[in-house]
């Protein structure tokens, strides 16, 4: 992760924590009044109402987008794409899409495989395919699953973005005080200085299901409202990594400019570390 070691998060902060959960329940509508007064942001997965419609429309508007959250794609009929063939995917993600689109009249661009995802291949699919058809479909980024990021790194890799930890995992709180914990100040070795983020990812069905929305409660109680943390969407996530990507350098490095219409925070390290923020459309030197 030396590619985005200078990264720093809007207002200058070296830690984000974003949230993602899957299938559009209606326990979602509960877990939106919980995290949104708490300032954290969840990217809500939804598959095709031909599928299942659990929420209305307007309970998607008034408990998602009206409150700041993301909704992004997950399947028109919630099929893995590591089972389906090459056509099968692409209807899926794009049939998908285009309904949620339409229903809101809003770009979509992002994406958590459905069921085991890419995690098991069959039928000839394969990783370097659905990825083809997956940018070819405009998808910015999918989350995947079956491992734990537990250095709490940034994805080198959009589609096949690790989240941290599931909300069912038993080490869950203990993982958040370690991310919490993890000391990225001016004073640590340059090399270890790199951002860091904590994803979490579940179904807000579990916490009906286990009885532990008060786990919730002292889980987001945690990263809430702390002055050194970014709340973001996947998306918020994706765009400004990628703004900070397309900062553009001299030869010698000392000289940059932000092409992008994000205000990108990055620091640098000589005898010292330093701080920086560079406008929209603004050339800096160091």
């Amino acid at each position: 992760m030396y590619y985005y070691k200078f990264l720093r998060f809007p207002g200058g902060k070296a830690k984000a924590v974003t949230l993602s959960y899957d299938d559009g329940c209606v326990s979602d509508k509960r877990f939106s009044d919980v995290i949104t007064p708490k300032g954290l942001k969840c990217t809500f997965n939804l598959t095709s109402t031909k599928r299942i419609d659990r929420l209305t429309k307007e309970d998607i508007q008034e408990y998602f987008l009206d409150r700041g959250h993301e909704i992004a794609v997950h399947g028109a009929f919630h099929r893995a794409e590591g089972n389906l063939r090459p056509i099968e995917g692409i209807r899926e993600v794009l049939d998908c899409r285009l309904e949620l689109e339409e229903r809101f009249g809003i770009i979509i661009r992002g994406m958590a495989y459905p069921d085991n995802g890419i995690t098991r291949m069959a039928n000839g699919a394969n990783y370097d395919s659905i990825k083809q058809y997956l940018t070819e479909l405009d998808i910015a980024y999918a989350r995947t699953l079956g491992n734990d990021n537990t250095s709490f790194d940034l994805p080198e890799d959009w589609h096949a973005w690790m989240p941290s930890v599931h909300n069912t995992n038993p080490k869950v709180l203990d993982m958040i005080d370690e991310f919490l914990a993890i000391d990225i100040s001016p004073k640590v070795y340059p090399a270890n200085r790199r951002p860091r983020l904590f994803y979490m990812w579940g179904h807000t069905f579990e916490f009906d299901r286990d009885d532990s929305w008060n786990l919730l409660d002292k889980m987001t109680d945690k990263l809430a409202h702390n002055d050194d943390i970014w709340c973001a969407t996947n998306m918020e996530i994706y765009e400004y990594v990628t703004a900070y990507n397309s900062l553009v350098y001299s030869a010698d490095g000392c000289t940059i400019y932000n092409p992008t219409l994000f205000e990108i925070w990055f620091d640098t390290f000589d005898t010292e570390a330093h701080l920086h923020c560079i406008k929209p459309g603004e050339t800096i030197k160091l």
